[in-house]
């Protein structure tokens, strides 16, 4: 348990410190003063401010406060000129609202982006050492007797649909038979250039005393080697994923996935201690996976998010002049009370899988 929550720790914490280091390096980079760096929430356990205060360093080392707080669940970077209230001792030129709306932009988009940079490098790197599988929807095999096999679906058929949704990806194929929860499944697959309808109802079984469903499906499991083929299997595996994360977005949106089946720390945690044992492989791939999910989430244009800040920015080039200081900070602080209130919810149906 304790291996599992240090995992769980430095996961989620090399995700936010990348995340918000996004942030961080482009507001330094336009010179914006930033009065805070820090990974956590809560009580601060360390503050440069402090140490240099308790070593009473006469320079001022750096404008800017570095922290760590006590709950490794999210952290922040604290710009001039991001609230409605205007500090009066930084010049306007330093004040994030002072700058361009492009610059603006790019601080804003740039926790995300690198969110998208870790994952592709982290995904290259697995590749690079383990091998890189075969993301097609091709069938390499079916097990006899097994549902899709009596259905009629062949070795080497290519699975265009499934329930009337397009796959272009192994990660799709997996995605919608979980959404189909179970039921009769329809798939369209490509043979010989024609297409074909089959219906599938899966195989109820037994997996380590736990009740499964089976279609009778073999995917690929041979890994490709090499840099080339790594550095196509990261951008691949990129586009699949995100892919995946947008489905399932849509899918929350229409009623094909509820919100008791999403996940929220607990879920996280439940997730790398489940993953842990299956080695570095496993471990790196959801830290990918992770990163990626954070990484767009954060750019949904709702309040408090990242996106529902370039929305402004987008609001504002429309206009020709920004949005009120005080409005808008009155919308992200609803947006985040909102947000807080569905972690509250999601993580209370964590708790409730876990028992």
């Amino acid at each position: 348990m304790i291996i599992s929550i240090i995992y769980f720790i430095f996961i989620l914490g090399l995700i936010v410190l990348v995340h918000e280091f996004g942030h961080f390096i482009f507001a330094k980079m336009f010179k914006i003063h930033v009065y805070e760096f820090s990974i956590g929430m809560g009580p601060v356990i360390w503050s440069s401010k402090k140490r240099a205060e308790k070593r009473k360093l006469k320079k001022k080392v750096s404008e800017t406060t570095y922290c760590i707080r006590a709950i490794p669940i999210g952290g922040f970077v604290q710009l001039a000129g991001e609230g409605a209230e205007e500090d009066k001792k930084i010049k306007k030129e330093n004040l994030l609202q002072g700058k361009p709306v492009w610059q603006r932009f790019l601080v804003m988009f740039f926790g995300a982006g690198n969110n998208f940079i870790l994952a592709i490098l982290i995904l290259f790197l697995v590749a690079l050492i383990y091998g890189s599988p075969d993301l097609s929807t091709k069938v390499p095999a079916v097990l006899p007797d097994s549902p899709i096999a009596l259905s009629g679906i062949q070795e080497g058929d290519i699975i265009m649909k499934i329930n009337g949704k397009t796959t272009k990806t192994l990660d799709d194929v997996q995605l919608y038979l979980t959404i189909a929860n179970n039921k009769e499944t329809e798939f369209v697959v490509l043979r010989n250039n024609k297409e074909y309808t089959y219906k599938v109802a899966p195989l109820s079984e037994e997996l380590q005393k736990e009740k499964g469903y089976s279609f009778g499906i073999q995917f690929n499991n041979t890994l490709y080697k090499g840099f080339g083929k790594s550095f196509t299997y990261a951008f691949q595996k990129f586009y699949s994923i995100s892919r995946q994360v947008f489905i399932t977005l849509k899918e929350l949106f229409i009623g094909g996935v509820s919100l008791n089946q999403l996940s929220g720390p607990v879920g996280i945690y439940s997730a790398v201690d489940q993953t842990r044992s299956a080695g570095w492989y496993s471990i790196l791939s959801l830290t990918a996976l992770l990163s990626i999910n954070v990484g767009i989430m954060n750019l949904i244009p709702f309040p408090a998010f990242d996106g529902g800040r370039i929305l402004f920015l987008i609001i504002e080039k429309i206009k020709g002049k920004p949005v009120k200081a005080e409005t808008e900070n009155l919308i992200h602080n609803i947006g985040f009370f909102l947000l807080l209130a569905l972690l509250i919810y999601v993580t209370f149906n964590d708790i409730l899988r876990l028992f």
